[in-house]
């Protein structure tokens, strides 16, 4: 099975889990890494949008990688979306090219699990901040696995990074091996 991860943070130099994350993804077999902000900085209009549908094609199984922002996904992952995930591509007619690959979300958030609960301040958990890419999911056919989500993450020690690798890598974490 070949996995896409597709990379995103506005704020990659200051980040020490996205990091650690991206490294880990691009040293298993089978794993393709593409850091959105590496390949077009923050220009959000500046897609090679073949290369990116050629990329994705080749794909059984993308995961998206980014730190919650503002309660959403990050500005280039979305414009990415916008731009890569086409009508005529990804939906409408004859756009079936991501039908039938699987979607999951990892994530980071520099607030606790339970801010991300029915109880906690924002009063809504992961699944439910990450409705819209649930829903874009569906919507194009592809299969949405629920996220993993690592949390308070700002600040992070190595033996909290060194767990969140362990869990990118082990079943059922989306860069496990499949058979």
């Amino acid at each position: 099975m070949k996995t896409l991860v597709i990379v995103s943070h506005p704020y990659f130099d200051r980040s020490s889990a996205i990091k650690a994350l991206q490294k880990v993804a691009g040293r298993v077999a089978g794993v393709t890494v593409r850091n959105l902000e590496s390949i077009y900085g923050s220009k959000t209009a500046a897609f090679d949008v073949a290369a990116e549908q050629r990329v994705v094609e080749a794909a059984d199984r993308i995961v998206f990688l980014f730190p919650i922002h503002w309660f959403n996904m990050t500005p280039m992952l979305k414009a990415y979306l916008n731009e890569v995930w086409t009508y005529g591509w990804a939906f409408g007619p004859n756009g079936t090219a991501l039908k039938g690959k699987t979607l999951q979300a990892v994530v980071t958030a520099g607030a606790s699990k339970h801010t991300y609960s029915a109880e906690g301040l924002i009063e809504s958990t992961i699944d439910e901040v990450l409705t819209p890419l649930k829903a874009s999911a569906l919507y194009v056919g592809m299969t949405y696995l629920p996220p993993l989500a690592f949390f308070e993450t700002t600040g992070v020690d190595d033996r909290a990074l060194t767990a969140f690798e362990q869990q990118l890598k082990g079943e059922p974490a989306p860069l496990a091996v499949a058979g």
